[in-house]
């Protein structure tokens, strides 16, 4: 099948997708994560022989680290379906109503978007997120997955599809596109797929944004901050800054670059860079910076990359003012993170940083679907649409207006003797 049948057929999943029950969802839900176990075995082995490949092919550093999905990634993976099954259904959801005339009645309803793809790189547990979102939203979906995990994303794409339409969701919600020439060809199928999700390098979101008149919805670099306030405490800092950079470095809401209010430079810096050094962080310093530590100068394009690695850029600022305009300035608009004592500084910080995640006194790495209780994510956006930040059930949801009458016209509310409208508001379910 081609790619255009391949989005027709999901095209017409979709529809029927849409009314299904939840109970019918989260019974596949269940199974798939029961698929998942029973076949970890199988799993791992072919998962294995991703890695081996791509080793040999010397991918990177983060992307092979991104590559691995291990017994414990698909335990997590697992938890992750299961969390899903308790959420409520988001479609179906009445998000207003109103009463036109008496037995006129309009109501905003939630609905899915339709057929959605999504590129992305490494990640074989993406796709579990991913596809798990969509079949709970009511969504079809498209998959092209990076070549390197070509055996893992085959053989979970056929666990989920099996045990899905087992549980009775429409044949043809999902599918893994394989080659290299399907991006292109997913991109101009805008009669058939909504909405485009890309998952990867700033490089690669700004082609997908270029080459096609699908909506996306994603994210193109992920430059996060933290602001070490000059009312911060100090063993507070070290904790929220060395988590925040190392817990996980190949991530997008890892931190990048550290900002450090000039009264505290001399008192933080040190305790930072000794324990930064024990996990084997490279830091690039500012000239304040090498003043104060001895450390590698940081360069203008330090302040614009996202690393995905062992290495942290470090500035020293005069003002919680310049620390903010130096984030809108340089950021990409994700999560940014200010550690201070003093409530005020850091409401205004959550005012004035133009991002999608703004945080105060905790790690940039809290920005995760899972974590803010969305069931996963399929992505983080920081568009400036229906969804920003970590895009879980509800970024996958749309709406559309339900309007029922008992045989009204509009010819009735038209002309100097025509009815006026009541424009009630009703405390009422469309359902």
């Amino acid at each position: 099948m081609d790619i255009k049948q391949t989005a027709i057929q999901a095209q017409e999943a979709a529809i029927q997708l849409a009314a299904v029950e939840s109970e019918v969802k989260n019974k596949a839900l269940a199974e798939i994560a029961r698929a998942l176990e029973l076949h970890r075995n199988d799993i791992v082995s072919a998962n294995g022989s991703d890695i081996r490949r791509s080793e040999k092919e010397n991918l990177a550093g983060p992307l092979l680290k991104r590559l691995r999905f291990d017994e414990a990634k698909i335990k997590e993976a697992c938890e992750g379906l299961r969390s899903l099954i308790g959420l409520a259904d988001p479609v179906g959801v009445t998000l207003s109503a109103m009463e036109l005339d008496k037995g006129l009645e309009l109501y905003k309803v939630s609905c899915p978007i339709g057929v959605i793809g999504v590129i992305f790189e490494s990640r074989p547990d993406a796709l579990v997120q991913i596809s798990s979102l969509c079949l709970k939203s009511g969504n079809a979906v498209l998959l092209k997955g990076g070549s390197e995990a070509a055996e893992t994303n085959r053989i979970l794409t056929d666990i989920i599809n099996r045990a899905s339409v087992q549980s009775g969701i429409p044949a043809g919600w999902l599918s893994l596109l394989e080659t290299r020439a399907a991006v292109a060809e997913t991109l101009a199928l805008d009669e058939h797929i909504d909405l485009i999700v890309p998952r990867g390098s700033n490089e690669f979101v700004r082609h997908i944004m270029d080459n096609t008149n699908i909506p996306v919805l994603g994210h193109a670099d992920g430059i996060c901050h933290v602001y070490v306030d000059s009312r911060a405490d100090l063993e507070m800092s070290v904790r929220i800054a060395v988590d925040s950079k190392c817990q996980y470095v190949a991530v997008c809401n890892a931190a990048e670059t550290l900002l450090v209010h000039r009264d505290l430079a001399r008192a933080f810096l040190p305790r930072l860079k000794e324990t930064l050094e024990e996990k084997g962080v490279e830091i690039r310093g500012c000239e304040q910076t090498v003043r104060v530590i001895d450390v590698k100068a940081a360069t203008e394009q330090d302040w614009r990359t996202e690393y995905l690695d062992l290495i942290l850029s470090v500035k020293i600022v005069d003002s919680l003012d310049e620390a903010i305009d130096h984030i809108n300035r340089y950021g990409s608009g994700h999560t940014d993170v200010i550690v201070t004592s003093d409530r005020a500084r850091g409401v205004k910080f959550m005012d004035y940083v133009d991002s999608a995640d703004v945080f105060v006194n905790c790690s940039s790495r809290f920005s995760d679907g899972f974590r803010y209780g969305l069931g996963a994510e399929v992505g983080i956006s920081t568009n400036k649409i229906h969804a920003r930040g970590p895009v879980g059930l509800e970024g996958l949801v749309i709406y559309k207006w339900r309007l029922i009458g008992n045989g009204h016209v509009v010819a009735d509310y038209s002309g100097k003797d025509g009815k006026a409208f009541t424009h009630r508001r009703l405390q009422k379910d469309y359902s």
